[in-house]
């Protein structure tokens, strides 16, 4: 309190007794998988395997790369932001070690039939070496056939001190770098055969080519990484934003030499995804069902080997033909697992209705097709086991046609009445700090349910809440029942907060009969 010993009048700033409340970004997007390259704008992250934020395919590119065979996660990154999605967190998992190999160059002539011209080769293995070439103007007591020089500049990735050659020749370039301690250097062809043609040498930057990286194996504990290192699904602990995860790759790391699919490692993967997110109790598991499964196959899976019980867990079936922009195979589209896309789907309804609104009955843009074209009396096996299905509606498109987790409480068995209260509990977790430490009396009881009622008011307003009323769609109730001696004398403040979800109309019936006109 202030001490007054001067007459005279004081204004003084009496803080509020509450405060107002907000929902964050409810569709915020995790991928962990494999990338093109690793980024390199963190040197204490030298591997790129920390999670990064980007919010555009442009911003993936810059850091990640493009598509790439043998990764889907770009291709889930793609049909994420393709779908509305907005934001996402990248977790690079090596799949690749540089091969033992030195980088090598060739540079040809105007006339390719006499072959290379120079060629550069790396002293080291699996160097990072860029060659600048750069035409010299010509010397005014030059003779009429002098031969054009060059200026040579061999710099290698973090050297701050690139190798530079002035007045090389096309002939004695290999002579002129013969003392650089990066690329070993050797003329290829007799450059009198050139003549002319010494103008037309290529100039400017080039990379010397590093070998293809060679494949190894990615067991399962490298998806699942380490909280302390930042690395994999753990890593994913210091993303408060995150509010959805997926693992696109796993279909990569899970095939065998024979072609089958390692359905332990699936199942061990997806179990640790989902024990992440019910950790973390923010998020949820988007998960993949195993490629080629007839629905008979994927109904027993589920039920049989995966067994999976969690109110943080969606799955989806079948997977989804798309267009492959990196064919291997000479294919022109490729099935992927439709988890990327449908988290796309999630935050474009969040954004156009709000995430008490079930995502389904949404188009699911980018799909050609799907792995498995599943009838109603398959998904009638399948959707009560809480297997979402994604089916073609002829000129209604692809739309996934299921909206529950993998809970068998009934109370969470919708992904949108588990994802709202996820929401509601964030936001009022973040939104009342302001009540840690205060006076533990009927003010800060007051204060607190004003702050809460607000806002659930106001997503009762915008429809996210079940009721006519207010008063039916939610109550808080912070009072001396909730609060009695022996809790505050323990430190505690207890918010009873009760909400009704709005849940999906999964079943529309129609009663319809005949209307028989009796006359008298």
């Amino acid at each position: 309190m202030p001490t007054y010993t001067t007459p005279g009048v004081y204004v003084e700033e009496v803080p509020s007794s509450s405060a107002t409340l907000t929902s964050g970004p409810t569709a915020v997007a995790a991928f962990v998988g494999f990338t093109e390259k690793a980024p390199n704008d963190d040197p204490s992250d030298p591997e790129g395997m920390k999670p990064r934020l980007v919010t555009n395919w442009t911003q993936f590119e810059k850091l990640y790369g493009s598509f790439v065979p043998g990764a889907m996660l770009p291709l889930s990154v793609y049909g994420y932001f393709n779908n509305g999605g907005s934001m996402a967190y990248i977790v690079r998992v090596p799949h690749t070690a540089p091969a033992d190999e030195p980088a090598h160059l060739e540079l040809t002539s105007g006339d390719r039939a006499l072959g290379p011209a120079v060629e550069f080769t790396t002293t080291e293995s699996n160097a990072d070496v860029t060659v600048t070439i750069t035409p010299e103007p010509e010397a005014d007591d030059a003779a009429d056939d002098a031969p054009p020089t060059f200026e040579v500049i061999v710099s290698e990735q973090g050297d701050d001190e690139p190798e530079t050659y002035t007045g090389v020749t096309l002939g004695g370039i290999g002579d002129s770098l013969s003392t650089s301690t990066k690329v070993k250097v050797e003329t290829k062809i007799d450059v009198d055969q050139l003549a002319a043609d010494l103008q037309t040498m290529p100039t400017g930057s080039f990379d010397v080519v590093k070998a293809d990286p060679t494949p190894i194996d990615v067991p399962s504990k490298a998806f699942n990484g380490s909280e302390s290192a930042r690395t994999g699904i753990s890593g994913l602990t210091i993303a408060d934003e995150v509010t959805m995860v997926m693992v696109p790759d796993l279909i990569n790391a899970a095939t065998q030499e024979d072609g089958t699919v390692d359905l332990g490692m699936w199942k061990s993967v997806q179990l640790a995804l989902i024990n992440h997110c019910e950790g973390q109790a923010n998020r949820m598991a988007v998960l993949d069902a195993p490629p080629g499964m007839s629905p008979q196959q994927i109904k027993e899976w589920r039920s049989d080997e995966a067994m999976y019980d969690s109110a943080y867990a969606a799955l989806y079936y079948p997977w989804i033909t798309v267009d492959d922009p990196a064919p291997a195979n000479g294919s022109s589209t490729i099935n992927v697992p439709p988890s990327g896309h449908l988290a796309g789907v999630w935050g474009r309804v969040d954004e156009e209705r709000g995430v008490w609104k079930a995502p389904a009955n949404e188009i699911v843009r980018g799909a050609l097709d799907v792995e498995t074209n599943i009838t109603k009396a398959e998904q009638g096996l399948l959707n009560p086991i809480g297997i979402n299905c994604i089916r073609p509606f002829g000129t209604q498109g692809i739309r996934v046609w299921g909206a529950r987790t993998l809970s068998s409480n009934t109370d969470w068995t919708y992904i949108n009445v588990r994802r709202l209260f996820n929401t509601v509990e964030t936001a009022i977790m973040n939104g009342t700090q302001f009540a840690v430490f205060e006076p533990n009396d009927k003010k800060l009881w007051e204060g607190l349910k004003r702050t809460v009622g607000s806002y659930l008011r106001g997503m009762w307003r915008d429809g996210a809440l079940f009721g006519a009323t207010a008063e039916a769609a939610f109550y808080v109730k912070c009072d001396e029942e909730t609060n009695p001696p022996e809790s505050i004398d323990e430190g505690k403040v207890v918010v009873e907060v009760g909400i009704a979800p709005v849940k999906p109309a999964e079943f529309v019936i129609f009663r319809i009969a005949q209307n028989k006109n009796e006359s008298a």
